[in-house]
């Protein structure tokens, strides 16, 4: 009897114990946890005072042009400036929705657009849409085009780097998309307007995105190598052409595209891989 109660008083102990180290281990888990949540939210509060301060700088900026009235001396300046020159009037109204977009969320920003900017494009004689589009469009690319960027500068919050300098790898990443909206402005089939059929949607589609991937491997300057000076303009030009909608540019620029990928992995693979270098 007395055995049994010494084994039984044992195991009890045992259990207590063990009960305890997992008591202090639990507790352990939950301070480390809650100084890393802390440690969390204040990272986070610093890296948002940038985007803060860049938020009230634009908003700024945009609250005076647009309750002073200058956005409509804006628009009559830029329309007397272009005259018949519309791609003046284009080049004008983009840094126009570039300003006015900066630090604005999308329907705030659609909104100001359509108001200021788009009536520019429309008395200068360019569809409904595809005026619209093209000032959503800059407005929201204002989002990682330098001074501003608010994405760039989130971003570069979480990534703790510079946030200029991500700002402007931002925008050389994204050069290719600048050049979307005046091809759509000059040719609204990119909107799918004025078409026949869904073939002309898919040809549309997939000679777009062949187009933009030409445009940012000639802007990047690599595809399987470093791709020379020469064969980054003849990109450009078939990327160009596979984003005018039709027929005749489409097989010209898919031709010229797929000369130089041919040529640049038979390069590689003749030297032995991909050189990397800039």
């Amino acid at each position: 009897m007395a055995f049994v109660t010494f084994f039984l008083q044992g195991k009890r102990g045992d259990e207590e114990h063990e009960a305890q180290s997992a008591g202090k281990a639990l507790a352990s888990a939950g301070k480390r946890s809650f100084f890393s949540a802390v440690e969390s939210l204040e990272a986070g509060s610093r890296g948002a005072i940038t985007v803060a301060v860049a938020c009230s700088m634009a908003g700024i900026i945009a609250g005076c042009i647009t309750v002073t009235g200058l956005a409509s001396i804006l628009i009559n300046a830029i329309v007397q400036l272009a005259g018949n020159a519309t791609i003046v009037g284009l080049v004008l109204t983009m840094l126009c929705c570039i300003v006015l977009g900066m630090g604005v969320p999308t329907t705030a920003n659609y909104c100001i657009m359509a108001s200021t900017c788009a009536p520019i494009l429309i008395q200068l004689g360019f569809p409904l849409v595809a005026a619209h589009f093209f000032v959503f469009y800059f407005g929201i690319v204002a989002d990682i085009t330098p001074p501003v960027a608010l994405a760039a500068y989130a971003g570069s919050a979480i990534a703790k780097s510079d946030p200029m300098k991500t700002g402007i790898n931002a925008t050389k990443l994204a050069i290719a998309a600048f050049i979307v909206p005046y091809i759509f402005a000059y040719s609204p089939a990119l909107l799918f307007e004025n078409i026949s059929g869904w073939w002309e949607v898919a040809q549309i589609c997939i000679s777009a995105l062949l187009g933009i991937f030409a445009i940012a491997a000639s802007l990047n300057g690599h595809l399987y190598k470093k791709v020379h000076w020469v064969l980054r303009i003849v990109l450009a030009i078939g990327g160009l052409g596979m984003m005018i909608p039709g027929t005749l540019t489409d097989v010209v620029g898919l031709v010229l595209v797929a000369a130089v990928i041919a040529y640049q992995k038979i390069s590689a693979k003749k030297h032995g891989g991909p050189v990397v270098t800039a």
